[in-house]
């Protein structure tokens, strides 16, 4: 019978919530976390093998002191290091769940074994831990921990639009833009400009992160209408977290395979650049040859401490 034997011991408005916290977190541990790891792992790898390739730093778009671009793709990485980090913790907390509150977070028709034995079972089909919450009523009308759970993801997207966003950049040209790096090249940019490639990897990402930004939003406002014992906006919450949790998966692995792992660096360019510098500051007759080598010495220049201090 539904009521009597599917639905026994359990209410939509405990199980539906509930039914939440698993999606979600099968969904970050078993798809996103990985991706994110082995991304990592990528620009990792990019900043060792571009540990040796000196640059021009930029802050406000414009030329500043010289940075390594090994050094670049370190802060990469532990952009998602630090987004792995937040995402596993806000999974953990997903843990806690409703089963067992019911209609109204009283457990009414609720025998006391049933959560617990329900929620072993749980585990054993998934392979992840939960827990019943101490406080039914701030779970089954309230969703802070979802949305708290998707501020992490928030939070990543906005890291990974800024990474994709420098990427593109970095390779802007051939001959008019930056282009210190290289993209690999996936598909024909235009019809009209034969040889024109364009970074669409990273724009992809870009606009992933942009759609990810929008269901925080749409996440946010849900979670506003928990009136009185029960928040209705739950389905719009499950949509939105799983859509940004497949996203970012799909579009995260994709951007490694695709762009990260096969980026090079133009260090001609990159020299060009720095050359530059060095050569108005000559043409200035500021320093001597001598001077420029010992002020100027560039890599110096990319590690803490003064340059020429050494010197003195």
């Amino acid at each position: 019978h539904p009521n009597d034997d599917v639905n026994r011991s359990q209410s939509s408005n405990d199980t539906i919530p509930t039914t939440l916290h698993v999606a979600a977190r099968m969904g970050l541990e078993h798809d996103l976390l990985p991706a994110l790891e082995a991304l990592h792992d990528a620009l990792s790898a990019k900043a060792e093998e571009f540990d040796d390739v000196l640059k021009s730093g930029r802050t406000h778009l414009m030329d500043a002191t010289p940075v390594r671009l090994g050094q670049e793709f370190s802060g990469y990485a532990a952009q998602i290091e630090h987004a792995v980090r937040r995402i596993e913790r806000a999974s953990n907390r997903l843990s806690e769940v409703t089963l067992g509150g019911t209609a109204t977070g009283t457990g009414l028709n609720c025998p006391e074994d049933f959560p617990e034995t329900a929620l072993q079972h749980l585990a054993d089909a998934t392979g992840l831990t939960f827990y019943r919450t101490d406080n039914h009523f701030a779970q089954q009308a309230g969703k802070e921990l979802y949305l708290d759970a998707h501020g992490a993801l928030n939070t990543l997207a906005t890291a990974l639009l800024k990474i994709a966003n420098d990427l593109r950049l970095l390779s802007s040209g051939p001959t008019s833009g930056i282009g210190e790096i290289e993209l690999p090249v996936i598909q024909p940019g235009s019809s009209i400009m034969p040889g024109k490639v364009n970074p669409v990897q990273s724009e992809q990402v870009m606009m992933v992160a942009t759609q990810v930004t929008g269901n925080h939003q749409t996440i946010t406002v849900a979670n506003t209408h928990g009136n009185f014992e029960l928040n209705v906006m739950m389905p719009v919450m499950a949509h939105a977290m799983l859509q940004s949790i497949d996203l970012l998966a799909s579009s995260v692995d994709a951007f490694r395979t695709k762009c990260v792992e096969g980026i090079k660096a133009d260090r001609e360019r990159c020299r060009e650049l720095l050359e530059s510098v060095r050569d108005v500051v000559k043409t200035m007759d500021l320093l001597s040859n001598e001077e420029l080598d010992e002020y100027l010495n560039v890599r110096r220049m990319t590690e803490p401490g003064i340059p020429g201090d050494a010197q003195r």
